[in-house]
């Protein structure tokens, strides 16, 4: 007879993988270590987590930046509890744009890189094209990202009693006025854009994540990588590598420029 533990350890596997370890990202709170460094490397990232989580979930990801050279800051998003991220993604993007002007003034930061996960790259998207962030972005990734709104957001608008709680989960689902707003504007041509999408992302399935430019945006390019869940596009070795060489290339472009 099979073991039922046995049984069961696949699916945890795969919960985790799609949504987050509850205990690691969770149960945490934000309890990412707060370093004033970031400013002092020649290349700055600034991290956005996703819907419902902290930024406990980027822990992986910003050692391996770090240890890569990189300076990395990113933000208590709030929310529900004022830990999870359910605020409104305008309201946010904004909030985020006079935190970066004061930044910016403070430590002597001019620009950074973006990587955002899950709503946190519509967060950072709708930052670039509205709130001055064209003026501070180098390059802007997105993991697992719904671009064109992703229907599992039904399941957050139910999840916040129909948009009393919030109303962050009407906002991704497709066909939304802000999905169309964000459609509907043009991505600033200078800043490289790559969407990283999973075929196992059960959350935000592939088709809704993959970047479709209009002729002349020629900034906009998509990632694809496969067997990696939701949460799990944050900590793969594989997409790890695929964000380290878009740095890079953004990097050099940058460099380019200011010498040109």
């Amino acid at each position: 007879m099979d073991n039922p533990l046995t049984a069961r350890l696949p699916i945890a596997r795969t919960l985790r993988e799609q949504l987050g370890s509850i205990r690691r990202v969770y149960l945490r709170g934000n309890r990412i270590v707060r370093r004033d460094d970031f400013a002092q490397y020649p290349e700055t990232v600034l991290l956005l987590h996703g819907f419902f989580q902290t930024r406990n979930v980027w822990e992986v990801m910003e050692e391996r930046l770090r240890y890569d050279g990189y300076g990395v800051f990113s933000f208590d998003l709030g929310g529900l509890l004022w830990r999870f991220n359910t605020r409104s993604i305008p309201d946010l993007s904004a909030t985020i744009a006079d935190k970066i002007e004061g930044i910016c003034a403070r430590y002597g930061l001019d620009r950074f890189h973006i990587i955002g996960h899950s709503k946190g790259g519509m967060i950072a998207r709708h930052y670039v094209q509205h709130h001055g962030g064209d003026k501070r972005a180098k390059s802007l990734i997105t993991l697992g990202s719904p671009h064109h709104g992703t229907p599992t957001a039904a399941v957050g608008v139910g999840l916040m009693a129909g948009g009393l709680i919030s109303k962050s989960p009407f906002q991704m689902l497709p066909g939304s006025a802000l999905i169309r707003m964000l459609k509907k504007d043009t991505f600033p041509p200078g800043i490289p854009i790559t969407s990283v999408y999973s075929r196992h992302d059960l959350v935000c399935p592939w088709w809704c994540s993959v970047l479709r430019p209009r002729p002349g945006e020629t900034s906009m390019e998509n990632e694809e990588v496969t067997k990696v869940g939701h949460t799990a596009l944050t900590y793969d070795p594989g997409v790890y590598k695929i964000i380290r060489d878009r740095l890079h290339d953004a990097s050099e472009i940058w460099q380019e420029r200011r010498q040109g």
